[in-house]
């Protein structure tokens, strides 16, 4: 009579929890495309007199590499970083060369390791070129400071207007990935940037560009639908009482795109919104007056245009990506008019649409983290506790006199397989996630998803189904608990006499005769209870 009833009570409050955490969310396959308008990559520019222009090409001269400093002060704080530039140019006396200053993207990447192989290239096309470590002064990956970065680039832009063998109306810019947030605000400091080459541009804010990434990943490498929810909630939390000052940057304004703009996608990259975010540089573009706009797409090229996995060294550039841009800055810099589709190259393509609806939700946000502090500090209570009581068994059968935590009515035993039950269910939720993490990191490296996905696609229904026969254990064990409490006369109202007294000091007890054992018992029901509503918060009670 009354486990049914608590078992109803249990799951309606648990299956109402992951509703009202659930964050709706439009990730149905759309497959948008963005159909080339000539499967040729190649950019071709009109003479200034008659016939087609002899552009830059690599291999033209001999290169000289320098090594420069500056040092670099954030705005924001006066905190200074010694940043070292290699400047590679070519090996001629010619003057009014274009410069060109790289961006680096995610990571932490140094002048010396990092756009190496393009920056040698371009300077012996004829181009002065500069790398520096990327600016980070304190910050970590998540709190970087774009607007002091932006200041940064912008010292280097300077260093090259002021050699003499640069045209300071001829320094533009190379960002790619994360780095084409900064450009912006590099733009809106410096109109003197001469051009831009966008690699894989991320275009949208970073809370939609993300989540679109996460989305899109989650279901390419084959992660069961459970596992959306997980990222939908992720990307709707308020970051805003947190060092995150990025999440909700808005850089999608014409000024962005309001000089001349090379494109680069690659049709491998599973990380940017290809189509929406060529539709929006082209929109911005426009609205700023600016219709030279090159977008090219490369047919086995992965998010940063390489053939291989970014994890492997000395991955090679895909296709004819670099002619395309020396040709391209080559043109652009000589002022000549493109005779070249603007739009060439593979059809470039969209699985799902770019999550616009994403909003920081702080109820969800506190009720998360006061949810999952409550559940690891009763986690670790558990813990201290179960291990106490294993040392005073061991203690006892040292010194001969067992210890017997002294629980009645089968609770020892009913907490004991609900504990280890729950734990092992925690644990399959937790291996879930890390196989999916891994297999994103790996497609975003540029390898390909196992065919078969394994864990992270039958382990959401497991553990669904582990967790209702865990919850019907709750059901038998409030069921006995109430059943006992009741004959110790607790349950009356008011209580018989003495009732409470006899149950606290062990004379007529419900759950245990000591009360270490009854501590126990609390301890570890309450923490197994909260992971039940962790489960909850992150939709395992949506069926």
């Amino acid at each position: 009579m009354l486990n049914i009833p608590i078992f109803v009570i249990l799951i309606g409050l648990l299956v109402y929890i992951s509703n009202a955490t659930a964050v709706p969310w439009n990730n149905e396959p759309t497959g948008q495309t963005i159909a080339a308008l000539d499967a040729d990559t190649s950019v071709t520019f009109a003479a200034k007199g008659h016939g087609t222009a002899e552009l830059a090409a690599a291999g033209r001269y001999r290169v000289v590499t320098t090594v420069e400093s500056v040092d670099s002060t954030r705005p924001s704080t006066g905190e200074t970083q010694r940043v070292t530039v290699v400047v590679r140019r070519p090996d001629t006396a010619q003057t009014g060369l274009p410069g060109v200053v790289f961006m680096h993207g995610a990571g932490q990447g140094t002048a010396f390791d990092s756009f190496g192989d393009i920056a040698e290239d371009m300077a012996s096309a004829g181009f002065v070129t500069a790398v520096l470590d990327k600016p980070s002064w304190s910050t970590e990956v998540f709190n970087r400071d774009y607007e002091g970065s932006a200041a940064a680039y912008d010292q280097v832009v300077d260093l090259l207007r002021r050699m003499p063998q640069v045209a300071d109306a001829k320094v533009g810019i190379y960002a790619t990935s994360e780095s084409t947030w900064i450009s912006a605000y590099l733009l809106d400091r410096d109109p003197r940037i001469a051009f831009q080459v966008l690699l894989s541009p991320m275009v949208f804010p970073m809370r939609q560009a993300l989540g679109f990434l996460a989305a899109q990943d989650f279901a390419l490498v084959g992660a069961n639908d459970g596992y959306q929810s997980i990222v939908r909630r992720a990307f709707n939390a308020d970051v805003s009482a947190f060092d995150l000052p990025n999440v909700d940057i808005d850089t999608l304004r014409p000024a962005t795109y309001d000089i001349p703009t090379f494109v680069g996608y690659g049709a491998k990259d599973v990380m940017t919104a290809q189509v929406e975010g060529a539709e929006a540089i082209l929109d911005m573009a426009h609205r700023a007056g600016n219709w030279d706009v090159t977008i090219r797409g490369y047919p086995v090229a992965n998010h940063v245009l390489r053939l291989a996995q970014d994890s492997q060294a000395g991955t090679q550039f895909a296709d004819e990506y670099v002619r395309d841009v020396i040709a391209w800055v080559s043109g652009v810099t000589q002022g000549l008019e493109q005779t070249s589709e603007r739009v060439a190259g593979s059809t470039l393509y969209q699985s799902i649409p770019v999550p616009k609806e994403l909003r920081a939700k702080p109820a969800l946000t506190w009720y998360g983290l006061v949810l999952h502090g409550a559940m690891l500090v009763m986690l670790l209570a558990a813990l201290v506790m179960a291990s106490a009581a294993l040392a005073l068994r061991i203690r006892g059968r040292i010194v001969g006199r067992p210890f017997r935590l002294g629980f009645t009515y089968g609770f020892g035993r009913m907490l004991l397989t609900l504990t280890l039950t729950t734990i092992g269910v925690l644990l399959l939720f937790a291996a879930g996630i890390a196989q999916v993490v891994m297999a994103v990191v790996n497609l975003a490296w540029g390898g390909a998803p196992d065919d078969h996905p394994g864990l992270m696609q039958w382990s959401w229904p497991v553990i669904q189904g582990v967790c209702t026969l865990v919850v019907w254990a709750w059901s038998r064990l409030l069921a006995r608990l109430i059943e006992v409490a009741t004959g110790r006369g607790i349950m009356r109202l008011p209580p018989r006499t003495d009732s409470i007294r006899g149950v606290v000091s062990g004379r007529e007890p419900v759950l245990a005769t000591t009360r270490f054992a009854r501590i126990l018992f609390w301890v570890v029901a309450t923490a197994m209870f909260l992971v039940l509503l962790m489960f909850a918060f992150w939709g395992l009670f949506i069926y």
